[in-house]
């Protein structure tokens, strides 16, 4: 059985690495094009199982080339995929990742189906059966849709919403929550100019729906080459992180989660699970590609060093 259910975006990820970022009317020479499976969901279910955690994946791709193969390497690496829906009316959604010579990354998307599935395509008995379940992007009415029955069946649940968390209207996935995971950029977005402010009194000025959710639950916020830390409620863990060059950013905050998600679940502190977490992260920055193989054995030089 699985510990943790992954749900959220399966993708086909192009990555182009270009000698630098253009400016707008600007060029970039391609250097290298390499196709690999992407999405957050999916590359936290492959860091998990990297991490002896076994993982199962909730999301959709189409009936396509780019589907099966994205699939075919999940299931390779361990990933249990069988809550993967394959629907015929649309493509696998493929993101076109370029990262430049410092590591730097933007991203396009094309349409496509990785938001096709339905919190119903996740029966009760596994969801019951897991220890956690991690959300990523996905509709909002299916993220709360599963945070609430991950709750009924007292399964703990972390969600990590990404780049539109002030827009999608997350606000009641988010108050049905254990752990919310923001980047500097997301928590601003989200919180405004108090983004790591606890709290509220009579005389404060209102907020939205989204910083009111944030506000009862846990964060980890991730500072990028800065570490990250845990606010949780007025309690603050820190954990500097480690410095490396970095190769390429894309997916280094989805390992991030594997990490933590990982060392909670074995009964680590917070500390120790923002050592952990940073240490997935710093190891997926340094290299290409969105998902770096995670082991044990390869954290423990820096985690213990």
């Amino acid at each position: 059985m699985s510990r943790v259910i992954c749900a959220g975006h399966v993708n086909w990820d192009v990555t182009l690495r270009v000698d630098a970022l253009p400016e707008p009317d600007g060029e970039a020479t391609v250097e290298s094009r390499v196709g690999a499976g992407g999405g957050s969901a999916a590359n936290v279910a492959s860091g998990l199982v990297g991490l002896d955690v076994p993982a199962a994946l909730l999301g959709s791709v189409g009936d396509d080339e780019h589907g099966h193969a994205a699939v075919a390497e999940l299931a390779s690496k361990g990933v249990d995929c069988r809550h993967v829906v394959s629907v015929d009316r649309g493509p696998t959604t493929v993101k076109y990742i370029v990262v430049d010579a410092a590591g730097e990354v933007f991203v396009l998307g094309s349409p496509g189906v990785n938001e096709a599935f339905e919190a119903t395509d996740l029966p009760t008995d596994p969801l019951a059966s897991a220890d956690h379940l991690h959300l990523t992007s996905q509709s909002p009415d299916t993220a709360a849709t599963l945070a609430r029955r991950a709750h009924e069946v007292e399964t703990t649940v972390s969600f990590d919403p990404g780049r539109r968390v002030g827009d999608r209207g997350y606000a009641d996935a988010l108050r049905e929550v254990d752990y919310v995971f923001l980047n500097d950029r997301e928590a601003a977005t989200a919180l405004g100019e108090a983004a790591v402010q606890r709290g509220r009194n009579a005389d404060a000025e209102p907020v939205s729906d989204v910083a009111e959710a944030l506000a009862r639950t846990t964060l980890v916020l991730k500072h990028g080459p800065r570490g990250a830390e845990v606010r949780d409620g007025d309690d603050r863990h820190v954990h500097p992180g480690y410095p490396v060059d970095a190769v390429d950013t894309t997916g280094a905050g989805d390992a991030f989660a594997s990490g933590f998600i990982a060392a909670r679940l074995d009964g680590a502190t917070y500390e120790r699970a923002l050592a952990v977490a940073n240490a997935c992260g710093a190891l997926t920055a340094a290299e290409p590609g969105a998902r770096t193989q995670l082991s044990w054995r390869r954290l423990d030089d820096l985690v213990e060093g």
